[in-house]
């Protein structure tokens, strides 16, 4: 393999593994913001229930976040987004919009562009997600 291809390959898997990194920080601050806007706290307990993990799980990630600066906890409260975090959970939201509605213009069910839009949000390049944008008119 000519070594244009053998730094493509490396280039394109080492972008699928920073898509992989980042999933779970994303899904989770998105998680969290939609907690606070749907009964105004975050708590370890309701994120285990609604990613169907255990609480341990849920202990784990939070401390990570926390290393990141994206979320803020205090001992016996509820879990708090950075401004950091805030962002993230932002830009992750629009990024799912985009590819959701991009689905349904080409047909995909509603429910099953919901649903498939979960997974490809992380993997897709800024530059298809412009496109995508530009077919929806979300540009």
């Amino acid at each position: 393999m000519p070594r244009k291809a053998i730094a493509e390959s490396a280039a394109k898997f080492d972008r699928i593994r920073r898509a992989h990194q980042s999933e779970v920080a994303e899904d989770y601050v998105e998680m969290i913001a939609d907690l606070i806007a749907e009964t105004g706290e975050a708590r370890t307990v309701d994120l285990a229930a609604r990613f169907g993990v255990t609480s341990p799980t849920v202990n784990a990630i939070i401390q990570r976040l926390q290393r990141e600066d994206l979320v803020e906890t205090r001992p016996y409260r509820s879990i708090f987004l950075t401004d950091a975090g805030h962002a993230l959970a932002k830009e992750a939201r629009a990024r799912h919009r985009v590819v959701r509605d991009f689905l349904v213009a080409i047909g995909v069910p509603e429910t099953i562009a919901e649903e498939d839009a979960e997974g490809i949000e992380h993997h897709v390049s800024a530059e298809t997600l412009t496109v995508f944008a530009k077919i929806t008119n979300q540009d």
